[in-house]
C-alpha cells in the first residue's frame, strides 16, 4: 500500500518509490519513460464504489481483524538506483493513529524519517546532510497521507474520507475498478482494484518533485502473503513520471502489534560522533573568525540541494 512511500525520500536518490516487484518479474521499463493511455476494461459487474471496498476488506482479513492491528513493523530491501542498483535494508514503523517511522541503511549510515502525528524530521547523512532536519510542509503532508497502518481503503468512510467509482481500467493484462478516494482534507488520489482478487493492484501516490517538476507517482503492488490473518503486499513497483527506471522494494518480514512507544517517533538526536565533530567544527570557525583582520563571512554550505 502506500505504507512504504515515504521509505525512497530517505535513499541516496531520492526517487518515489512503494513495496517491490518479485526480482523474477520483469521490471515495466517501458512505462519509466512514457505511459500509454488507459485502457477501459471488459465488462465487470456493477459494483458501488462501497461494496468494492467491502470485499476489500473481506479479502485482506476483515475490519476486525484490521482493527486489531495497532502497531505494524516491516523490514525489506529498497533499490536506490545508480549504476551499481544497491538494495538497501529499510526498516518502518507504524503506530496508530498517524505514527510513522522509517530507517535507511548505507555504508554505514542509517538515514531516519520520523513523524509524531504532528510534526516530522528527516536525517540523510548520505546526501551530506549531516543536521536533523524539519519536515517541509510538502513532506509532511505527503506522510499523513502515507501514514494508515491499514491503508487507505480499510474504514475509508471513519476516517473521514469519501470513496467513488471512477470507471474501469485495464492493468497489467487483468479488469479492474478504478475507485477514487478523497480524504477530509481535500487530497485525492485513485487507487485500482481488481475485479476478481478485490486486491489493490495499483495506487497513486503523491506527485513528487523530479527533474525540477512535480511528477506523477504510480505503484503497482504484487505478491500479496497472508500475516496474522491479514493480506499484505510483499512486493511492488513504482513509476515515476520522467525516471528512466520504475523502483523496487521488497518486504522480507512483517511483525503486527510489536511494542513500539511513542517517544520511538520523536525527532531523532544526531549521531554519536557526529555531534562531537560538529562542535569541533564550530570551534575552529571561532578561531578563524577571531584572526580574520577583516569581517567574518560564514562559509557557504557545500550540501546539495534536494
Amino acid at each position: 500500500m502506500a505504507l512504504l512511500v515515504a521509505t525512497c525520500a530517505l535513499a541516496p536518490e531520492a526517487v518515489a518509490v512503494t513495496v517491490a516487484r518479485d526480482p523474477s518479474v520483469a521490471t515495466v521499463k517501458a512505462e519509466a519513460t512514457q505511459k500509454a493511455a488507459p485502457m477501459p476494461a471488459p465488462q465487470l459487474p456493477k459494483l458501488t464504489a462501497a461494496q468494492i471496498a467491502e470485499r476489500n476488506a473481506q479479502v485482506r482479513g476483515g475490519l476486525a481483524a484490521w482493527r486489531a492491528v495497532q502497531t505494524i513493523q516491516i523490514s525489506g530491501l529498497l533499490d536506490a538506483g545508480g549504476r551499481n542498483n544497491a538494495r538497501l535494508p529499510y526498516t518502518l514503523q507504524m503506530k496508530r493513529p498517524h505514527y510513522q517511522r522509517v530507517a535507511v541503511e548505507f555504508q554505514g549510515q542509517k538515514a531516519v524519517q520520523v513523524y509524531d502525528g504532528q510534526n516530522g524530521w528527516k536525517l540523510r547523512p548520505f546526501l551530506n546532510r549531516n543536521d536533523v532536519e524539519p519536515l517541509s510542509e510538502e513532506e509532511r503532508q505527503r506522510v499523513v497521507h502515507q501514514s494508515d497502518v491499514d491503508g487507505p481503503l480499510i474504514d475509508y468512510a471513519v476516517k473521514g474520507s469519501t470513496l467513488e467509482l471512477d470507471g474501469t481500467e485495464m492493468v497489467e493484462g487483468r479488469a479492474n475498478y478504478r475507485l477514487k478516494l478523497t480524504t477530509q482534507d481535500g487530497y485525492a488520489r485513485r487507487i485500482w482494484v481488481d475485479g476478481k482478487t478485490f486486491l489493490e493492484s495499483k495506487i497513486e501516490g503523491s506527485p513528487r518533485r523530479f527533474d525540477g517538476k512535480m511528477r506523477r507517482v504510480e505503484s503497482y503492488l504484487r505478491d500479496y502473503r497472508k500475516v496474522n490473518g491479514v493480506l499484505f503486499p510483499f512486493v511492488s513497483e513504482t513509476w515515476v513520471e520522467g525516471a528512466r527506471q520504475t523502483r523496487r522494494m521488497t518486504v522480507d518480514k512483517v511483525v503486527l502489534n510489536p511494542p513500539l512507544e511513542d517517544r520511538l517517533f520523536s525527532k531523532p538526536a544526531a549521531p554519536a560522533g557526529q555531534t562531537a565533530a560538529l562542535a569541533l567544527a564550530a570551534q575552529a570557525l571561532r578561531g578563524t573568525s577571531a584572526a580574520a583582520s577583516s569581517s567574518a563571512h560564514a562559509p557557504a554550505d557545500a550540501a546539495p540541494s534536494q
